[in-house]
């Protein structure tokens, strides 16, 4: 009994192998998609991602979908974090901007405070 069920394992076991690879997952028409500068994959967003899937007889629009609700709350979360983004990029540009300003009147400050030629050197430097 033991020997055949132990024959029956190791047939079981030949048969079931799996294979293991180590090569990348590309996605079919992955490559196509993103040069006609659409969505990696067709379920990433589109008509039919983002319109309902039915409607009520007499014309009115189907509820959301709990998918169409997320995905909605995802894009307005980037929507927001982009404008944050973009409005603190524009702030620490302005920073940058009035501390080059400052540098630049410091510079011309202490050129102002120089020596100037006198004499002869005065008269070679108009020349």
């Amino acid at each position: 009994m033991a020997a055949s069920l132990r024959s029956f394992c190791n047939t079981v076991l030949k048969q079931t192998t799996r294979q293991i690879s180590s090569t990348c997952v590309t996605c079919a028409g992955n490559k196509w998609r993103l040069e006609h500068g659409l969505a990696r994959s067709g379920s990433e967003y589109g008509p039919l991602t983002d319109l309902p899937d039915w409607s009520h007889a007499d014309g009115r629009p189907a509820p959301p979908l709990k998918g169409q609700i997320r995905r909605q709350i995802q894009r307005e979360e980037f929507a927001k974090r982009a404008v944050y983004l973009n409005g603190e990029m524009d702030e620490g540009m302005d920073q940058w901007q009035k501390r080059k300003n400052k540098e630049r009147q410091k510079e011309e400050h202490l050129r102002s405070l120089m020596l100037k030629p006198k004499g002869n050197l005065l008269l070679k430097n108009k020349k």
